[in-house]
């Protein structure tokens, strides 16, 4: 399974871990990936999504108003 957004295409990306002493130690900065409706989706998706749902909503109000 790939660490890949199915929305957005978001990956994983390379980072450097930094000691006292300021050696660099490379290491990998994966995206927050969570199930949603069967994809792996980025949480700065699922936020958007659910922005753009309730916006779908609350326009639906105003014109059954």
């Amino acid at each position: 399974m790939a660490r890949i957004c199915d929305l957005c295409g978001k990956g994983s990306k390379k980072a450097a871990s930094r000691s006292h002493s300021k050696i660099k130690t490379l290491r990998r900065q994966h995206p927050n990936l969570q199930k949603m409706d069967g994809k792996m989706v980025c949480t700065r998706c699922m936020r958007t999504a659910a922005k753009h749902a309730s916006k779908a909503t609350a326009a639906a109000a105003v014109v059954a108003a």
